[in-house]
């Protein structure tokens, strides 16, 4: 078995790309799983600012089929989200083995996020881990790879000031929105989705003073999120937003519709179904990892969201703020209107940003007022992560070296009971040569004891060295294992070093 991991996020790619190569991620592990040999577990991990795929990967130590897998899912991603395979493979950060381990831990602890230190991520990385079991997409190494990063993260949380600080993507957005609101008891404020960020909008708002919230959904949820977190639900968005100090739009709705578009672009939505895609998916990658497949792709000339609405545009927006001058009345103009959206798949028009009294913040904002971290902090918390991710693969690796011990105390076993016999032997003889009874039970137990101690302090050395001689053997075996995808990532660098060279 061997960890492989193919990342993007925020640090590699812009918001844009981001957005385009994540589209469709939901079914990816379970395709990768359910048609790739090789592969005996993946979780997907699909954020606001990062796509990564983790697999369990079982191959010949030839490392072809490690390369294979990284193409194939690099091609299930480029056609569940409409660009081409060479733009997925090359968007990708390949891992492989301790650097898997490592960069997850570092994700799960905040360290890798937009803003460093975050909490979120941590429900994010568990509720990934949670989606691969319900998908059963999952292996006993992921589910402990995922279980310790989540405790690395819950220590990095309580042992440091990174955990204490509270920072979040949240809270950054409430802290640059905060300077054009009222005071946080007189703003109103609507949230657009009932996802994780949703409630964790709702905790912060709260925290700050904000009661005044209500809740819109597409997707007709926003009743069962309004009577569970204490806040309005509203059916009719212009009209809430006529007189809203404060949106929040997370629902990443658009993200959803991109999704089925490219799942089967010829059909009505409500015929799109997730069952369908895996078995057009299936049938493209069947063969077990033969050469790579020519998988069929959506143009991306225009980009297949220019057909799709977002959740919010200008035109509605200039609806609600024609509501909200009739309200004013005799007012000068409407109290303006600040508008932050968290979803990477936009929620809101960026032509919303040209309507007068209204001011947009997007994910890329946030990312440009990101505070920094004191070196210290984020130093103490990467060697919580690093200790964590050396004991991961130490035991994981250990594991490999267990067969050969547990052969070491079967041949010790062996040696005690012949060892023991001859010593009964010798015993009886004597014994019988004095005309006194042969040996009794306890005589033999005594001697067992004796053998048997004496047989395993010698083998203590010999373990040592043989765990020691395996666990390298394990390493050796899995860089091996890697070399396949270390050249897909030489190839995807070439690749992109040449495309972005001067043209003469």
């Amino acid at each position: 078995m061997v960890l492989l991991s193919l990342t993007a996020s925020h640090r590699e790619l812009d918001l844009d790309a981001l957005e385009r190569l994540s589209t469709g991620s939901s079914s990816v592990g379970r395709v990768v799983v359910g048609t790739c040999g090789p592969v005996a577990g993946a979780v997907v991990i699909s954020t606001c600012n990062r796509f990564e795929l983790y697999l369990d990967v079982d191959a010949p130590l030839s490392g072809d089929s490690v390369r294979h897998a990284t193409r194939h899912v690099a091609e299930l991603v480029a056609h569940a989200s409409g660009v081409t395979g060479e733009v997925a493979a090359r968007s990708f950060t390949v891992r492989t083995g301790p650097e898997v381990t490592e960069h997850l831990f570092a994700v799960a602890s905040g360290l890798d996020a937009m803003v460093v230190g975050e909490r979120e991520i941590a429900g994010q990385v568990k509720r990934a881990l949670a989606e691969a079991r319900e998908q059963e997409t999952t292996s006993k190494t992921l589910e402990l790879l995922f279980q310790t990063a989540s405790r690395t993260s819950k220590r990095v949380g309580t042992d440091t000031e990174l955990g204490a600080a509270g920072r979040s993507v949240v809270a950054l957005a409430l802290d640059l929105a905060e300077r054009e609101l009222p005071p946080w008891d007189g703003t109103r404020a609507v949230l657009i989705g009932t996802g994780s960020y949703a409630g964790a909008s709702v905790a912060a708002l709260r925290a700050r003073g904000c009661d005044d919230i209500r809740v819109y959904s597409q997707s007709g949820r926003a009743a069962a999120f309004a009577a569970s977190h204490d806040v309005q639900p509203v059916d009719s968005l212009v009209e809430a937003l006529a007189d809203a100090d404060l949106v929040v739009s997370c629902s990443g709705a658009r993200g959803r519709a991109l999704a089925a578009r490219a799942e089967q672009p010829d059909q009505p939505a409500d015929q799109r179904q997730a069952a369908g895609h895996d078995e057009h998916l299936a049938a493209v990658v069947a063969g077990n990892f033969g050469a790579p497949a020519v998988l069929p792709h959506l143009t991306t000339d225009a980009g297949p969201e220019a057909s799709l609405g977002h959740v919010l545009d200008a035109a509605a927006l200039v609806r609600a703020r024609e509501r909200a001058a009739d309200r004013a009345g005799d007012e000068p103009e409407p109290r303006p209107l600040v508008i932050l959206d968290l979803a990477l798949h936009r929620d809101v028009d960026p032509g919303v940003a040209d309507v007068e009294g209204v001011l947009l913040y997007d994910l890329a904002t946030l990312k440009a007022h990101a505070p920094a971290v004191a070196r210290d902090v984020v130093a103490q918390a990467q060697d919580i992560v690093d200790a964590a991710a050396q004991r991961f693969e130490e035991t994981r690796l250990g594991r490999e070296a267990d067969a050969a011990v547990v052969a070491l105390f079967d041949e010790a076993e062996v040696r005690v009971r012949v060892e023991v016999a001859d010593a009964v032997a010798r015993l009886a003889d004597e014994l019988a040569a004095r005309g006194e009874p042969a040996p009794q039970d306890s005589d033999v137990d005594a001697i067992a004891r004796d053998v048997r101690k004496r047989v395993h302090s010698e083998l203590h050395d010999r373990i040592v060295e043989v765990r020691a001689r395996a666990t390298a053997e394990a390493r050796a075996a899995e860089a091996a294992l890697v070399q396949g995808a270390e050249a897909l990532t030489v190839e995807a660098s070439v690749r992109r070093d040449a495309g972005s060279a001067p043209r003469r």
